[in-house]
Protein backbone atom coordinates (compact mmCIF):
# COMPACT_ATOMS: atom_id res chain seq x y z
CA UNK A 1 0.00 0.00 0.00
CA UNK A 2 2.86 2.38 0.80
CA UNK A 3 4.32 1.75 -2.63
CA UNK A 4 1.07 2.78 -4.33
CA UNK A 5 0.78 5.83 -2.09
CA UNK A 6 4.29 7.01 -2.92
CA UNK A 7 3.71 6.59 -6.63
CA UNK A 8 0.47 8.55 -6.36
CA UNK A 9 2.25 11.44 -4.70
CA UNK A 10 4.98 11.40 -7.33
CA UNK A 11 2.47 11.39 -10.15
CA UNK A 12 0.54 14.31 -8.68
CA UNK A 13 3.66 16.39 -8.05
CA UNK A 14 5.16 15.86 -11.49
CA UNK A 15 2.13 15.30 -13.70
CA UNK A 16 0.09 18.23 -12.35
CA UNK A 17 2.22 21.02 -13.88
CA UNK A 18 2.20 19.28 -17.26
CA UNK A 19 -1.57 18.97 -17.36
CA UNK A 20 -2.53 22.14 -15.53
CA UNK A 21 -4.62 22.81 -18.61
CA UNK A 22 -7.14 20.28 -17.28
CA UNK A 23 -8.32 22.81 -14.71
CA UNK A 24 -8.96 25.30 -17.49
CA UNK A 25 -10.81 23.03 -19.87
CA UNK A 26 -14.39 23.40 -18.68
CA UNK A 27 -15.38 20.58 -16.34
CA UNK A 28 -19.03 21.62 -16.49
CA UNK A 29 -19.15 19.67 -19.76
CA UNK A 30 -17.73 16.49 -18.23
CA UNK A 31 -19.24 13.29 -19.62
CA UNK A 32 -20.58 14.64 -22.93
CA UNK A 33 -18.46 14.24 -26.04
CA UNK A 34 -18.42 13.51 -29.76
CA UNK A 35 -16.32 11.01 -31.74
CA UNK A 36 -15.26 11.56 -35.32
CA UNK A 37 -12.78 10.11 -37.81
CA UNK A 38 -10.30 12.40 -39.52
CA UNK A 39 -8.01 11.71 -42.46
CA UNK A 40 -4.57 13.23 -41.92
CA UNK A 41 -1.86 13.36 -44.58
CA UNK A 42 1.59 12.06 -43.62
CA UNK A 43 4.22 12.43 -46.33
CA UNK A 44 1.77 11.65 -49.11
CA UNK A 45 -0.17 8.95 -47.27
CA UNK A 46 -3.36 9.27 -45.28
CA UNK A 47 -3.89 7.89 -41.81
CA UNK A 48 -7.03 7.64 -39.72
CA UNK A 49 -7.14 9.79 -36.59
CA UNK A 50 -9.96 9.10 -34.15
CA UNK A 51 -10.91 12.38 -32.52
CA UNK A 52 -12.78 12.65 -29.22
CA UNK A 53 -14.17 16.14 -28.52
CA UNK A 54 -15.89 17.34 -25.35
CA UNK A 55 -19.25 19.05 -25.72
CA UNK A 56 -19.00 22.78 -26.29
CA UNK A 57 -17.00 25.10 -28.49
CA UNK A 58 -13.66 25.07 -26.65
CA UNK A 59 -10.93 25.76 -27.34
CA UNK A 60 -9.91 22.53 -25.60
CA UNK A 61 -6.50 21.20 -24.63
CA UNK A 62 -5.45 18.23 -26.75
CA UNK A 63 -3.96 14.89 -25.75
CA UNK A 64 -2.39 12.75 -28.50
CA UNK A 65 -2.56 9.05 -27.55
CA UNK A 66 -0.14 6.81 -29.47
CA UNK A 67 -0.45 3.05 -29.68
CA UNK A 68 2.29 0.44 -29.54
CA UNK A 69 3.55 -2.07 -32.08
CA UNK A 70 2.95 -5.83 -31.62
CA UNK A 71 5.80 -8.32 -31.84
CA UNK A 72 3.78 -10.31 -34.38
CA UNK A 73 3.53 -8.37 -37.65
CA UNK A 74 0.19 -10.03 -38.48
CA UNK A 75 -1.38 -8.30 -35.47
CA UNK A 76 -0.85 -4.80 -36.91
CA UNK A 77 -4.06 -5.13 -38.90
CA UNK A 78 -6.15 -5.13 -35.71
CA UNK A 79 -5.58 -1.45 -34.91
CA UNK A 80 -8.49 0.91 -35.54
CA UNK A 81 -11.44 2.64 -33.91
CA UNK A 82 -11.17 0.52 -30.75
CA UNK A 83 -7.49 1.34 -30.18
CA UNK A 84 -6.96 3.11 -26.83
CA UNK A 85 -10.68 3.84 -26.83
CA UNK A 86 -11.14 3.25 -23.10
CA UNK A 87 -8.34 5.69 -22.25
CA UNK A 88 -9.58 8.27 -24.76
CA UNK A 89 -13.12 8.15 -23.34
CA UNK A 90 -11.82 8.66 -19.81
CA UNK A 91 -9.85 11.77 -20.74
CA UNK A 92 -12.49 13.36 -22.96
CA UNK A 93 -15.04 12.91 -20.19
CA UNK A 94 -12.84 15.23 -18.12
CA UNK A 95 -13.00 17.98 -20.73
CA UNK A 96 -9.87 17.22 -22.74
CA UNK A 97 -9.92 16.63 -26.50
CA UNK A 98 -8.15 13.41 -27.47
CA UNK A 99 -6.69 12.22 -30.77
CA UNK A 100 -5.67 8.62 -31.49
CA UNK A 101 -3.70 8.41 -34.75
CA UNK A 102 -3.43 4.96 -36.34
CA UNK A 103 0.03 5.19 -37.81
CA UNK A 104 1.09 4.10 -41.29
CA UNK A 105 1.17 0.33 -41.67
CA UNK A 106 -1.40 -0.36 -38.95
CA UNK A 107 -5.09 -1.14 -39.36
CA UNK A 108 -4.47 -2.46 -42.86
CA UNK A 109 -3.10 0.91 -44.02
CA UNK A 110 -0.49 -0.21 -46.52
CA UNK A 111 3.23 -0.65 -46.02
CA UNK A 112 4.65 -0.56 -42.50
CA UNK A 113 7.32 2.16 -42.31
CA UNK A 114 8.58 1.85 -38.73
CA UNK A 115 11.16 -0.90 -39.20
CA UNK A 116 14.50 -0.41 -37.46
CA UNK A 117 16.66 -2.60 -39.69
CA UNK A 118 18.39 -5.75 -38.57
CA UNK A 119 18.46 -7.05 -35.03
CA UNK A 120 22.26 -6.84 -35.10
CA UNK A 121 22.43 -3.17 -36.15
CA UNK A 122 19.02 -1.62 -35.41
CA UNK A 123 18.44 2.07 -36.08
CA UNK A 124 16.06 2.94 -33.27
CA UNK A 125 16.69 6.67 -33.57
CA UNK A 126 15.40 7.01 -37.14
CA UNK A 127 12.65 4.45 -36.51
CA UNK A 128 11.31 6.64 -33.71
CA UNK A 129 11.44 9.74 -35.89
CA UNK A 130 9.53 7.91 -38.62
CA UNK A 131 6.76 7.11 -36.13
CA UNK A 132 6.93 10.71 -34.93
CA UNK A 133 6.04 11.93 -38.43
CA UNK A 134 2.52 10.55 -37.91
CA UNK A 135 2.23 12.25 -34.51
CA UNK A 136 3.61 15.53 -35.82
CA UNK A 137 1.17 15.50 -38.75
CA UNK A 138 -1.69 14.89 -36.31
CA UNK A 139 -0.58 17.81 -34.13
CA UNK A 140 -0.27 20.07 -37.17
CA UNK A 141 -3.69 19.16 -38.54
CA UNK A 142 -5.70 19.30 -35.33
CA UNK A 143 -4.01 22.39 -33.89
CA UNK A 144 -5.59 24.37 -36.74
CA UNK A 145 -9.09 23.57 -35.50
CA UNK A 146 -10.88 26.48 -33.80
CA UNK A 147 -11.99 24.16 -31.00
CA UNK A 148 -8.39 23.20 -30.10
CA UNK A 149 -5.99 25.29 -28.04
CA UNK A 150 -2.70 24.79 -29.88
CA UNK A 151 -0.76 26.07 -26.87
CA UNK A 152 -1.97 23.16 -24.71
CA UNK A 153 -1.01 19.90 -26.42
CA UNK A 154 0.53 16.91 -24.63
CA UNK A 155 1.77 13.61 -26.08
CA UNK A 156 1.09 10.29 -24.35
CA UNK A 157 2.12 6.92 -25.74
CA UNK A 158 2.65 3.30 -24.81
CA UNK A 159 5.50 1.03 -25.90
CA UNK A 160 6.43 1.97 -29.50
CA UNK A 161 3.95 4.84 -29.13
CA UNK A 162 5.82 6.06 -26.06
CA UNK A 163 9.07 5.87 -28.02
CA UNK A 164 7.44 7.75 -30.90
CA UNK A 165 6.25 10.42 -28.47
CA UNK A 166 9.80 10.91 -27.18
CA UNK A 167 10.97 11.35 -30.76
CA UNK A 168 8.11 13.71 -31.62
CA UNK A 169 8.93 15.90 -28.62
CA UNK A 170 12.28 16.75 -30.21
CA UNK A 171 10.32 18.80 -32.75
CA UNK A 172 8.70 20.97 -30.06
CA UNK A 173 5.14 22.27 -30.56
CA UNK A 174 3.84 20.50 -27.41
CA UNK A 175 3.76 21.08 -23.66
CA UNK A 176 5.15 17.73 -22.52
CA UNK A 177 5.23 13.94 -22.81
CA UNK A 178 3.99 10.96 -20.81
CA UNK A 179 5.90 7.83 -21.82
CA UNK A 180 4.42 4.51 -20.72
CA UNK A 181 6.96 1.69 -21.17
CA UNK A 182 8.46 3.26 -24.28
CA UNK A 183 10.99 1.38 -26.40
CA UNK A 184 11.58 -0.62 -29.55
CA UNK A 185 13.18 -3.91 -30.51
CA UNK A 186 11.64 -6.43 -28.12
CA UNK A 187 11.54 -9.78 -29.93
CA UNK A 188 10.49 -11.92 -26.96
CA UNK A 189 10.16 -11.85 -23.17
CA UNK A 190 13.10 -9.94 -21.68
CA UNK A 191 14.84 -9.88 -25.06
CA UNK A 192 15.72 -6.68 -26.95
CA UNK A 193 17.80 -6.43 -30.11
CA UNK A 194 21.06 -4.62 -29.36
CA UNK A 195 20.15 -2.70 -26.21
CA UNK A 196 23.17 -0.43 -26.68
CA UNK A 197 21.62 1.06 -29.82
CA UNK A 198 18.36 1.73 -27.98
CA UNK A 199 20.26 3.53 -25.22
CA UNK A 200 22.20 5.52 -27.81
CA UNK A 201 18.93 6.66 -29.42
CA UNK A 202 17.50 7.69 -26.03
CA UNK A 203 20.61 9.78 -25.47
CA UNK A 204 20.12 11.55 -28.79
CA UNK A 205 16.46 12.24 -28.00
CA UNK A 206 17.59 13.73 -24.70
CA UNK A 207 19.98 16.06 -26.51
CA UNK A 208 17.17 17.30 -28.77
CA UNK A 209 14.35 17.17 -26.23
CA UNK A 210 13.63 20.92 -26.16
CA UNK A 211 13.77 20.57 -22.33
CA UNK A 212 10.07 19.73 -22.25
CA UNK A 213 8.81 18.08 -19.03
CA UNK A 214 8.43 14.34 -19.44
CA UNK A 215 7.11 11.56 -17.21
CA UNK A 216 8.48 8.04 -17.77
CA UNK A 217 6.45 5.18 -16.27
CA UNK A 218 7.67 1.56 -16.39
CA UNK A 219 6.28 -1.39 -14.46
CA UNK A 220 8.63 -3.42 -12.30
CA UNK A 221 7.63 -6.59 -14.16
CA UNK A 222 7.73 -5.26 -17.71
CA UNK A 223 8.96 -8.11 -19.93
CA UNK A 224 9.45 -5.96 -23.01
CA UNK A 225 11.69 -3.31 -21.45
CA UNK A 226 12.61 -4.45 -17.96
CA UNK A 227 13.58 -2.25 -14.99
CA UNK A 228 17.34 -2.37 -15.60
CA UNK A 229 16.99 -1.35 -19.24
CA UNK A 230 14.34 1.25 -18.45
CA UNK A 231 16.66 2.97 -15.99
CA UNK A 232 19.54 2.87 -18.46
CA UNK A 233 17.33 4.51 -21.09
CA UNK A 234 16.20 7.15 -18.61
CA UNK A 235 19.76 7.89 -17.47
CA UNK A 236 20.93 8.21 -21.07
CA UNK A 237 18.09 10.62 -21.83
CA UNK A 238 18.55 12.85 -18.79
CA UNK A 239 22.35 12.84 -18.92
CA UNK A 240 22.06 14.30 -22.42
CA UNK A 241 19.85 17.13 -21.16
CA UNK A 242 16.37 15.65 -21.22
CA UNK A 243 14.01 16.82 -18.47
CA UNK A 244 12.13 13.84 -17.09
CA UNK A 245 10.96 12.07 -13.96
CA UNK A 246 10.98 8.29 -13.65
CA UNK A 247 8.21 6.33 -11.93
CA UNK A 248 8.73 2.64 -11.16
CA UNK A 249 5.15 1.38 -11.23
CA UNK A 250 4.20 -1.75 -9.27
CA UNK A 251 4.05 -5.14 -10.99
CA UNK A 252 0.92 -5.69 -13.06
CA UNK A 253 -0.38 -9.16 -13.94
CA UNK A 254 2.17 -11.46 -15.53
CA UNK A 255 3.66 -8.68 -17.67
CA UNK A 256 3.57 -5.04 -16.61
CA UNK A 257 4.09 -3.94 -20.18
CA UNK A 258 0.39 -4.66 -20.73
Amino acid sequence: MQKFHSIGLNLRCIFAPMVLFLALSGFEQAGAFEISTNNVSVLGREIKVYFYKPAGTGPFPLLILSHGSPRNAEDRVHFGAQTLQTQARAYVASGVAVAVPIRRGYGGNGKWVEGFGTCVHPDYYDAGLTSADDIDATVAALSKRPDIDASRIVLMGVSAGGWASLAAATKGNVRGVINFAGGRGSTGPDTVCNEANLIYAANRYGTDSQHLPELWIYSQNDHFFGPALAHRLFNAFTTAGGKATFVAAPPYGDDGHR
